[in-house]
């Protein structure tokens, strides 16, 4: 079976494909789409093997593209390359209807917007989630349960709010929610929600060079972050979680300050 080869530690996860399926006859009710963080990236794909693991406990029919997923050229776009975005949008939409894929979710924002905001005008038309949204539902319906006594019992968490879930979309309540059944004390950054501030990486800051300035956004948010006197800074997007984890660093803060993923606080949560 094909498979996704996922973390630091070399750990092999047997994971599902599309085209695995629909050699079968069979087809996936979500297709997880992994983004190029969530497949490259080493910090990343741990937030990968941490949702797919919920996946397989709540017994999920989903599958990935695989080879076959491109990036969806959010940051071509965002950098002005329209040309190169749209060759990969139209090569993204053609596989995805050829199998008449429904319904994505996704853990990264940008893939997140661009899936659900920009690919319909070029014929992509799907019910995109991001998996905060999903966690929470599976939470809601019961099929998601914490272990008494959660990893996270007693700790103090800050949320940071991704630009693109957050004020691109409105998605603020659901990543609160899923914190909230760990059982955790929630604390809340000065500048959150709508007045949030970005971690530095949009735009496709995230591959260029700082522009001239006197303090790097990145660090600004993560001592903001520290600030609360969490234990814990839970993101939202493989891109916060770069800088974020980042901004912790140079606070030489690793010892008492943990960056993690909502899907990451989950799966370590979960009976």
């Amino acid at each position: 079976m094909p498979g996704f080869a996922g973390n630091v530690n070399k750990i092999y996860m047997p994971v599902p494909t599309v085209a695995e399926l629909f050699a079968n006859g069979q087809s996936p009710d979500v297709l997880f789409w992994v983004g190029c963080s969530g497949s490259f990236d080493q910090r990343a794909q741990k937030i990968t093997k941490a949702f797919v693991t919920i996946l397989e406990k709540v017994g999920i029919n989903y599958a990935i593209l695989g080879k076959e997923e491109m990036c969806t050229g959010d940051p071509a776009r965002r950098a002005g390359n329209e040309f190169m975005f749209q060759m990969m949008a139209y090569q993204n939409i053609q596989i995805l209807n050829n199998y008449n894929i429904k319904k994505i979710v996704t853990a990264c924002p940008h893939c997140f917007n661009i899936l659900k905001n920009e690919y319909p005008e070029l014929g992509g038309n799907y019910e995109v989630i991001h998996h905060s949204v999903f966690l929470q539902q599976l939470i809601d319906e019961g099929k998601i349960r914490m272990q008494e006594g959660t990893t996270f019992k007693g700790k103090r968490i800050t949320y940071h709010d991704s630009c693109y879930l957050g004020r691109a979309n409105d998605i603020y309540e659901a990543p609160r929610k899923v914190l909230e059944a760990l059982d955790a004390e929630l604390v809340e950054m000065k500048r959150c929600r709508t007045r949030g501030l970005c971690c530095g990486a949009g735009g496709a800051q995230m591959f260029k060079e700082e522009e001239k300035g006197h303090t790097r956004v990145n660090i600004e948010r993560s001592n903001e972050a520290i600030a609360t006197g969490a234990n814990i800074v839970a993101s939202a997007c493989p891109f916060c979680n770069t800088m974020l984890t980042d901004g912790v660093k140079l606070a030489e803060k690793e010892d008492s300050v943990q960056v993690l993923d909502v899907a990451e606080l989950v799966a370590a949560s979960m009976a």
